[in-house]
């Protein structure tokens, strides 16, 4: 029996590993200088890295990689991911890290490449509110904040719902 085994079949000292070095870069990405972060950050790697999720590919495709892989649902939970669907004005699509669940229609996410801040694309805002803005209270639409309007936007986004940060042990449909 392995004690050090997680709920998900991963070793603690990994998981403990990934924080360490998920912080680091977190805290790196903070202190540099707008000027090197001149290019930003994409979502994907970005949720990889703060979720610790592991997909790889265009957000939109990370909905059909976490089948067998990840548990996917409809309610956001903690560390779950929301995965945007892959429309005109976003073809990859998006995905965002769920940070707290606030009510049954509103939590905040951490993410990056969202907003336009100081002209530029590219950077992480932490803790933004997303409304569920589905007519059936299933969060398959959202509102999400948006900086330069400096708050919630009109539009509603498309989504396939969360992939959480567990092992799929074949449950799922």
């Amino acid at each position: 029996m392995n004690l050090l085994k997680g709920r998900g079949g991963e070793n603690h000292m990994t998981k403990t590993l990934r924080a360490i070095v998920g912080s680091m870069l977190l805290a790196g990405m903070a202190l540099a200088p707008a000027q090197a972060n001149a290019a930003g950050l994409q979502c994907a790697p970005f949720a990889r890295m703060f979720s610790g999720i592991q997909l790889f590919g265009a957000a939109a495709s990370w909905w059909n990689q976490a089948v067998g892989k990840y548990v996917r649902g409809n309610s956001p939970e903690v560390g779950a991911v929301m995965v945007f669907k892959a429309i005109g004005s976003m073809r990859s699509g998006h995905v965002a890290t769920v940070t707290q669940v606030v009510s049954d229609r509103v939590l905040k996410i951490t993410h990056a490449n969202w907003s336009i801040i100081n002209g530029h694309r590219g950077q992480v805002e932490r803790d933004v509110t997303v409304v569920d803005a589905s007519p059936n209270n299933d969060w398959s639409q959202v509102k999400v904040w948006f900086a330069p309007i400096g708050k919630v936007g009109n539009k509603a986004y498309p989504v396939n719902g969360f992939i959480y940060a567990k092992a799929d042990g074949g449950q799922q449909g």
